[in-house]
């Protein structure tokens, strides 16, 4: 279903039952489409799939890409890249807050339009709630009080030994650009 033939409301259920060429994100009735589709956004969300993906079994969780996540009662979400506790129930649309989600800007995308999905996830209960911009190079760590930059660096999760090398990211899209072969994030 194409997005643009979509300027009617939507009811949730046809929303869930409904296929678009790219998923959308669904806010109080009508679905809303996601900018996505460069090859610096596809390889961002490759590298944080690789990085946790390599570390699942150490760190006890389960990384997955463009997942609906159901936010509120009346609002869908589909985060970059999602990461969830391996303990929590298993869920095909995400309704327990997810550890870790992840936003890639993409040229179209506006920090303004982002805050509102931040809020959502933050709103939902989700304790990290990150966002790279692959353009200027800069990454946000998001919470209630305001978004900073991580410090050194690296995104990490409070208790945990879970992080990411935002350099290290920023290295492997460097080295994809050029055509070398890529390490994630490490």
């Amino acid at each position: 279903m194409a997005v643009s033939a979509l300027n009617q409301l939507l009811t949730i259920r046809e929303y869930l039952v409904s296929s678009f060429e790219v998923d959308c994100d669904y806010v109080d009735g009508r679905v809303e489409e996601r900018h996505l589709g460069e090859f610096d956004h596809g390889k961002i969300q490759s590298l944080f799939d690789r990085w946790f993906g390599n570390h699942d079994d150490e760190w006890g969780i389960e990384v997955v890409v463009e997942q609906r996540v159901e936010v509120s009662p009346t609002r869908f979400r589909v985060p970059d890249v999602c990461v969830l506790r391996r303990q929590g129930p298993f869920e095909q649309i995400v309704r327990t807050p997810p550890l870790i989600c992840i936003e890639v800007l993409s040229p179209e995308d506006t920090l303004s339009r982002l805050g509102v999905k931040v809020e959502d996830y933050l709103r939902m209960g989700v304790g990290n709630v990150w966002v790279v911009d692959p353009d200027s190079r800069l990454a946000w760590v998001c919470t209630p009080e305001g978004w900073t930059h991580p410090a050194g660096g690296r995104f990490t999760v409070p208790g945990t030994e879970i992080y990411v090398s935002m350099d290290g990211i920023f290295g492997a899209l460097d080295k994809a650009r050029q055509g070398g072969t890529t390490d994630s994030g490490g």
